[in-house]
Formats: C-alpha cells, sequence, structure tokens
C-alpha cells in the first residue's frame, strides 16, 4: 500500500503536539490534524488560564493583607476587565509554542478540520483520505456534567468557557470539590466572590487527607463556605441561580460544574473500525497501543491519569516507539501532580493510605513541618509540611503542602525511581535558608534509627576511649 505519511496525529494538544513533534524531528512525514484550537486544553482553557487567573488573585490576597512585615500596603482594587485581559494576555504569550506555524516549522503537514477514522491505516479529513501505517489518537478530554435535575435548563460555566466571563460572579456555587474546584474557589473568592464549594465526597479525595486539611482550614479562613451534600437540582437564569443540596437551597449568581473530565473519543468512527473503549475511555496497554494493530491513544482520551504533563510523557514514549521501533511502557510509580492553591498541595507515588493498603504494617512514615524550616519562618509562611511514606528506606512517595509545594517534587521523583536515594538526599549539601531543606531533613530523620543505633555508638564510643588512651 502505499501511504500519505508515515504517521497521522489526530489532535494538537499536549499529547498529539509532542509526538507530532517527536516523529517530525526524526524526519518522519507527519500529519497533525486539529479541528479546534492549536494547544488544546491545557492552553485555552485549561492549565495556562486558571494559574494566569490564580496569578491576579493571589496579588489581590496579599494587597488585602494591608499591614505585614511592618508594610502597610492599600487595599486592592479588583478591575475585572484588567484579569480578564491578563489571563488572555497568558494564553496569547504562549500559544505561538503550540502554533500550526510553528509545527509546520519543524516538519509536520498540519490540518485544521475534523477527522473521522475509516480503517486500521486510513483517516478521512475534510475532502482528503489520508493514509498510514501509524495512527495516533490524542483527541483529549472535556468537562464531565453530571445528571443533576434541571441541569439541561440552566446557564452553567465549566472550565471550557470560564475564562471568557465578561463580569466577576457575585456569587460563585461550585459543584465539585476537587482540583479545579478548590482552585477556582480560592481564586474567585480572593478577587471578591461570594464563594460555596459543593462536595458529597471528600475535597481533593485523591491526595493526603492530612495535607488537604490544610488547605481547607485556609479557604475557609478567606472565606469560601464548604457544603457537604450532592447536588440534587439546579434552578434559575443568567445572574440568579439555585442549587438544592438536601434541604439547603444555595442561591448565587454563578455555577460552576467542576466535577471532573471525560474522554473524548467519541464521533472519530473509532468503535466502528475495532477500537474498544472502556469506562474511561479507549483502552490501551503499557505501550498505549489500542485493540487494533497500529492505532495508539495517549493522553486524556484513553482511560488514565489525565494531566498534561502524563500527555506529554505518553506522547514522547509514543514517538520513540514509531521512530526508533524502541517498546515504551508507561510507568507511573512516581507520578506527580499539584494543586495551586496557596498553599500548595503536591503528591508523587503513593499516598499515605494507598502505601498502607498495599504494604500494610511495613509502611512508615517521616513527617517534617514548615514550622521547623527557617526560610519559611523568615518568610512567616510556615503553614503546612512535609510527609514521606516509606517501605524500610525506600520512597514510595511524598505529600507536601505548603507555600511553592510543587517546587519539591523532583528529589522524590529520583528516590522512587531508584536514582536516588534517601541516604543521599540525607547527606546533600542544601542551600541555606531554603524551603528544599525540608526534603533533607526528611530523608535524614528516615536514616536517624539507623546511624544513631547501637552498633554506631558502640564504636564511636570504643574510637573515644582510644583517643583518651593513647593521646
Amino acid at each position: 500500500m502505499k501511504f500519505t505519511h508515515d504517521v497521522i496525529v489526530i489532535g494538537g494538544g499536549a499529547a498529539g503536539l509532542t509526538a507530532a513533534g517527536g516523529c517530525a524531528l526524526f524526519g518522519l512525514n507527519v500529519a497533525l490534524i486539529e479541528a479546534r484550537k492549536m494547544g488544546g486544553e491545557c492552553l485555552n482553557d485549561g492549565c495556562v488560564p486558571s494559574k494566569a487567573l490564580l496569578a491576579a488573585a493571589k496579588r489581590a490576597a496579599e494587597a488585602n493583607e494591608t499591614t505585614r512585615y511592618g508594610i502597610t500596603l492599600q487595599p486592592p482594587k479588583v478591575e475585572w476587565t484588567g484579569v480578564h485581559k491578563h489571563i488572555h494576555d497568558a494564553i496569547a504569550a504562549i500559544a505561538p509554542h503550540d502554533s500550526e506555524e510553528r509545527f509546520e516549522e519543524m516538519g509536520c503537514e498540519v490540518f485544521r478540520d475534523w477527522a473521522q477514522v475509516t480503517g486500521p491505516q486510513s483517516v478521512d479529513v475534510g475532502w482528503r483520505t489520508l493514509t498510514a501505517p501509524r495512527i495516533v489518537i490524542a483527541t483529549g478530554s472535556k468537562a464531565a456534567v453530571p445528571p443533576i435535575e434541571g441541569i439541561d435548563s440552566v446557564p452553567y460555566l465549566t472550565n471550557e468557557n470560564l475564562f471568557d466571563l465578561d463580569v466577576l460572579p457575585d456569587h460563585l456555587v461550585i459543584v465539585g470539590g476537587g482540583v479545579i474546584g478548590m482552585e477556582m474557589a480560592q481564586a474567585f473568592r480572593r478577587l471578591g466572590s461570594a464563594v460555596t464549594v459543593v462536595e458529597p465526597d471528600e475535597l481533593m479525595g485523591r491526595d493526603d487527607p492530612e495535607s488537604v486539611a490544610v488547605v481547607r482550614e485556609v479557604l475557609e479562613g478567606e472565606g469560601v463556605r464548604f457544603v457537604k451534600g450532592l447536588a440534587q437540582k439546579v434552578e434559575g437564569k443568567d445572574g440568579a441561580i439555585r442549587v438544592t443540596v438536601g434541604e439547603e437551597q444555595i442561591d448565587g449568581s454563578h455555577l460552576l460544574i467542576a466535577t471532573g473530565r471525560k474522554a473524548n473519543c467519541e464521533g472519530f468512527g473509532l468503535e466502528e473500525i475495532g477500537v474498544k473503549m472502556g469506562r474511561g475511555g479507549i483502552e490501551t496497554d503499557d505501550r498505549r497501543r489500542t485493540s487494533v494493530k497500529g492505532i495508539y491513544a495517549i493522553g486524556d482520551c484513553r482511560d488514565g491519569p489525565r494531566l498534561t504533563h502524563v500527555s506529554g510523557y505518553e506522547g514522547s514514549n509514543v514517538a520513540l516507539e514509531i521512530t526508533l521501533g524502541l517498546p515504551t511502557k508507561v510507568d507511573y510509580s512516581a507520578l506527580p501532580w499539584v494543586t495551586y492553591t496557596d498553599p500548595e498541595v503536591a503528591q508523587i507515588g503513593m499516598t499515605e493510605k494507598e502505601a498502607r493498603a498495599k504494604h500494610g504494617d511495613k509502611v512508615t512514615v517521616v513527617k517534617e513541618t514548615f514550622h521547623d524550616n527557617e526560610r519559611s519562618l523568615a518568610e512567616a509562611k510556615d503553614k503546612g509540611h512535609l510527609k514521606l511514606v516509606l517501605k524500610g528506606k525506600k520512597v514510595l512517595g511524598a505529600s507536601i503542602v505548603g507555600t511553592n509545594a510543587g517546587e519539591l517534587l523532583l528529589p522524590f521523583a529520583q528516590s522512587i525511581t531508584g536514582k536516588s536515594s534517601t541516604f543521599a538526599l540525607g547527606s546533600a549539601i542544601i542551600a541555606y535558608p531554603t524551603r528544599s531543606e525540608i526534603s533533607k531533613a526528611a530523608a535524614f530523620q528516615a536514616w536517624e534509627p539507623t546511624v544513631f543505633s547501637t552498633v554506631p555508638k558502640k564504636w564511636a564510643g570504643f574510637l573515644a576511649g582510644m583517643r583518651r588512651r593513647f593521646s
């Protein structure tokens, strides 16, 4: 069969761009298909706009604390038009990295249209039929909207239209207490909105409960209200929304649905050609191969973790497999994620709960607080802690809550994967004063019982006695 391309990539988000760019840089003839905006969710309505919003909210929060460190500031004046401009300026600044022009320069042939997979090696796009021995599906995810009574008859926000708001909500009611819900709750509260979060289960349920408790306390102190329960009914119109939770009715101006994401894998003809689907998206093996030979699925569209850095990682893996023939299985033993509240919540590897479920009483936990970290004390930002989850001296996971907690994950990624050790980290020279000293302190604490055990103490005593006798 004569092919039009070496590989066809469907989706111009983090996963698809990484795979397409990698294959093109190795000299392959790549077709990259994207019908919506280049850059996908992360650039346009996910990571970038949300972090820009959080930055604006943090500036307002700092000014709201009018006197600190002996310095007095004026209370902030929040202008939503300026915040909106900042958000979209951030998107525009990063957009060239993901642009059609950049990937054409790399050697991709970019198609801005809808794709229909018509066979294991063929894709219809617009008026053309493209063929290739390898097809990569990277169609991402979309907001998951729960079946709440009345949801189809009221205006509501998701991350896909939240950042296009032309007014600051008077009272934002958020259904969902996960990462998106908690970040947006703090951001809008700091900018002046009243905020109520409705969540039937535990807040940020995949994170360590002790870390989440710290963040909840901070958000409640800032005025965010939490209601535990299931949103059963919504009603209202623009500017006047009512959410029923049990016996309580919550009245707000805007409703944000933040109950997670679901795979965007329908309408591409995949099931018709035999690609198997699971509950969470396209089924794949550890090499991200689907049930149809020659077709891969990477990023949010497949069943698995949905994070931008995971999408990039899988895109790189598939690019290496297609270009060099290297089988590249995914390894999520050191998977990190961060919730960018203030303080941040950072997790890598297993939580304490997960580790105890798998390894029982073989698990030990070492905990260091930022109250003992001298950089944190000097800045009066000492709220939070680091928990190191261990099996023996091996790191299984780390949970951190505190200022810039996400920046402290790297050494634990090395430890979990065996590229470093707690002993190496505990004996490292760390610049003073830095927050990263907490990592060294936790690692040293793991070794402290061994270093100062009976045998080393006896040896130290023996040497001291010998010196006294012969000096």
